[in-house]
């Protein structure tokens, strides 16, 4: 090859290296907006992934807490509980996992994380449909086991320390005693109040005051959802129409 031939094929490598730097620039960059949109998922996604992170801790410490696990591994403990457990490590997890896919999507301008990310809180949102449609359907059942479990444990020996310490609990959260409101033999309740209600009629009217705090609770988590999945697709195609422009 002579002088001037390896300076012309020179010449077009750097021009084709200048040519993928500016084409780069404008794909890894979306413009206006967009940018707002970006970091606005971002920090979505960065408070999403620590939430996960602290619902994971909680159902960590509530599996492997020694006082907690002795409280609740009794024979008339609710079998939910451990399900319960086992449903919060894993939303921690999934939310773990979500958040990253948005935070790197978002970051690296990805249009494979963001679908991703996308398909992830649409399964999530259709899962909290799904739960919040079984507990109000099982409302009843699920008041029941809960009275079942404190009748349990306000009827058994006082020598019982799991037991006693179950029923104070109880006690002390829905300011109740007893299981009627003839039955305050027990003595647990000798230092209640001759006014305070049954427990039993607490905890069906802690669920029947508390319900539509919790289905708020619901609609607003679903909001943010709905949010991120629709930053989410504005983003995707966003980056896609700078592309394909290019």
């Amino acid at each position: 090859m002579s002088k001037w031939e390896t300076r012309i094929f020179a010449e077009q490598q750097i021009s084709e290296i200048g040519n993928i730097d500016k084409s780069g620039d404008i794909m890894s960059k979306v413009q206006g907006g967009m940018k707002c949109v970006k970091y606005l998922l971002f920090v979505f996604n960065f408070i999403f992934w620590l939430s996960g992170l602290l619902v994971l801790a909680v159902g960590l410490w509530l599996r492997f807490d020694p006082e907690t696990v002795e409280l609740l591994t009794g024979d008339s403990a609710p079998d939910t509980f451990f399900i319960a457990v086992y449903i919060l490590l894993g939303a921690g997890g999934l939310m773990m996992i979500v958040g990253f896919f948005g935070c790197f999507g978002a970051v690296r301008e990805s249009q494979c994380l963001l679908a991703s990310f996308f398909a992830c809180l649409l399964i999530i949102f259709g899962a909290e449909v799904a739960a919040g449609v079984f507990g109000f359907m099982n409302k009843e059942q699920i008041v029941e086991e809960v009275q079942k479990f404190y009748s349990s444990s306000y009827s058994a020996d006082i020598s019982n320390p799991n037991a006693t310490a179950i029923a104070l609990i109880y006690h002390k959260t829905l300011n109740c005693c007893g299981g009627s409101a003839s039955d305050t033999s027990n003595a647990l309740c000798d230092a209640a109040d001759t006014n305070t209600q049954d427990c039993l009629t607490a905890i069906t009217n802690f669920f029947n005051e508390k319900l539509h705090i919790i289905g708020y609770i619901g609609i607003g988590i679903a909001g943010v959802m709905i949010i991120g999945m629709i930053f989410s697709m504005v983003l995707c195609c966003a980056i896609r129409n700078n592309r394909e422009v290019i």
